[in-house]
């Protein structure tokens, strides 16, 4: 009877796409026709697969294009910021609808699995809601721009819902794993070929200025994990892609020079500096050494971006001095923004402005202050702890499992330097950066139980032609004995 329904809904599925796509052919618009096809194979796709539309917003998370929505952002607020809009995000929304269609009709399936991290995002979630709320009615968020950005905050936790309910086995997580690696691989290529212009490198489809800092938190993210498993002996048979992705990846974060993302990477690789150096002195003091000798072998412009932030710039009305050093003026409005973000708090301490209804800031938490007042900062806080003991538990549980522990401990070490991004990024409301923390963050929650169910199978699967015809049918039997 299952069966039965799931063909009807796909049937009437197809068939109310295939009415979609001649009504829009009708119409005349290539435009038109090819949004159409595209969104009918999104949702056929999404329907018949979770796992392949997995796929689709893996490979989408960095290679996707964008189109902005509204008008620009003005100086101080961002009650008139545009929204952008990119692929990944329209692709994210309609798996995720598909996703829940089919929750409601496999009815014996929870909807939900229970993992640590729902109830402190669901918390988070309503909190941000009504922030957003009160700041319509107090008339300083617009309705329009509120629902679509606090949409934007929140869609990453639907791609966490889909991996923790759609990953069973093993070799479905490794897969997602290789994915993710093959997709940062490209993003460092495409970045390194920008080197020659002697722009910022940027991510793909960024527009026409592009977001070098969104690119460096990503591949301080993605780097973390490529060192966790090179960390970890046994948890890859090959460390040969890895290192190669080390490398390029290296090559890009320089490119980006960005600032955030140099200290985020800086901080990671302390961190890895001290795990390695109570077993491996050697590579300790060789790690030690490369680190201490950055400023020699690093390119010119990557040291002329550091020394910029020290006293490099000229001087210009806004820098911040500290004794005779001048702090240039970009970091200058980082640094004041944390003091103005205190005095716009004040005029509502509990509940925020509301999302976007505060000025625009580029630092993570003194925005989640803003916005969302002391109700919002501490659920966000409560759902970074909630995430870090989720990533420490999986870690101790892993010491015998190499590929999860080394999934584990690659995503401490991209959590922390998230960590660190966040001082000078919003990076944890940034798409190109939190679909691949989320997603991760899925597989780490997912491994105990991943590895139980790869048991299970292996356990099922039993070479049973193999087998005497009688102990065979003793195995297939459950009331033989």
């Amino acid at each position: 009877m299952d069966t039965l329904k799931i063909g009807r809904a796909q049937i009437f599925l197809i068939v109310l796409l295939a009415l979609a796509i001649g009504v829009s052919m009708t119409v005349g618009k290539s435009t038109v026709v090819l949004g159409a096809v595209l969104i009918s194979a999104l949702l056929v796709a999404a329907f018949l697969s979770t796992r392949i539309s997995l796929y689709l917003l893996v490979f989408s998370m960095l290679l996707g294009p964008e189109m902005m929505l509204g008008s620009g952002a003005t100086a101080d607020q961002t009650l008139g910021r545009g929204v952008t809009f990119r692929f990944d995000d329209f692709l994210l929304v309609v798996i995720g609808f598909v996703w829940m269609v089919k929750a409601a009709i496999h009815k014996e399936e929870a909807a939900l699995k229970a993992t640590p991290l729902n109830g402190r995002m669901m918390f988070y979630v309503a909190v941000c809601f009504f922030a957003t709320m009160i700041g319509i009615v107090a008339g300083r968020v617009r309705p329009l721009n509120g629902f679509f950005f606090n949409l934007k905050y929140f869609e990453y936790f639907f791609l966490y819902f889909m991996v923790v309910n759609a990953i069973h086995t093993r070799k479905q997580a490794q897969g997602l794993i290789t994915a993710s690696l093959v997709t940062c691989f490209l993003v460092t290529l495409y970045a390194i070929a920008q080197i020659p212009s002697g722009a910022r490198a940027s991510a793909p489809f960024e527009g026409e200025d592009g977001e070098p800092n969104t690119l460096g938190g990503y591949l301080v993210f993605m780097m973390s994990i490529a060192l966790g498993f090179l960390l970890t002996p046994g948890s890859v048979s090959r460390k040969g892609p890895l290192i190669a992705l080390m490398v390029t990846g290296s090559l890009a974060l320089m490119a980006t020079l960005s600032r955030a993302s140099f200290l985020a990477w800086a901080v990671v690789v302390l961190i890895v500096m001290l795990h390695i150096s109570y077993r491996k002195p050697l590579i300790f003091a060789l790690v030690l050494c490369l680190t201490a000798s950055v400023p020699m072998w690093a390119p010119k412009t990557v040291r002329d971006r550091i020394m910029f932030t020290f006293g490099g710039q000229a001087a210009e009305k806004g820098q911040i001095k500290v004794g005779k050093m001048r702090i240039d003026t970009s970091t200058s409005d980082r640094l004041k923004s944390w003091q103005r973000s205190f005095e716009w708090w004040q005029r509502s301490p509990v509940w925020g402005g509301g999302i976007t209804g505060g000025p625009f800031m580029d630092a993570m938490y003194p925005r989640v202050l803003v916005e969302t007042g002391l109700l919002g900062a501490a659920a966000f806080l409560a759902l970074l702890w909630a995430t870090f003991k989720v990533g420490v538990r999986t870690l101790k549980e892993a010491r015998d499992d190499p590929p999860l522990r080394g999934l584990a401990l690659g995503f401490m070490f991209g959590f922390i330097g998230m960590l660190v991004h966040a001082i000078g990024a919003n990076t944890f409301i940034i798409v190109r950066v939190m679909e691949p923390f989320w997603l991760f963050a899925a597989l780490v929650v997912r491994g105990p139980a991943l590895e139980q169910t790869s048991e299970a199978a292996e356990a099922e699967a039993v070479p049973l032609p193999l087998v005497h015809a009688g102990q065979r049918n003793q195995l297939r039997s459950p009331s033989a004995g």
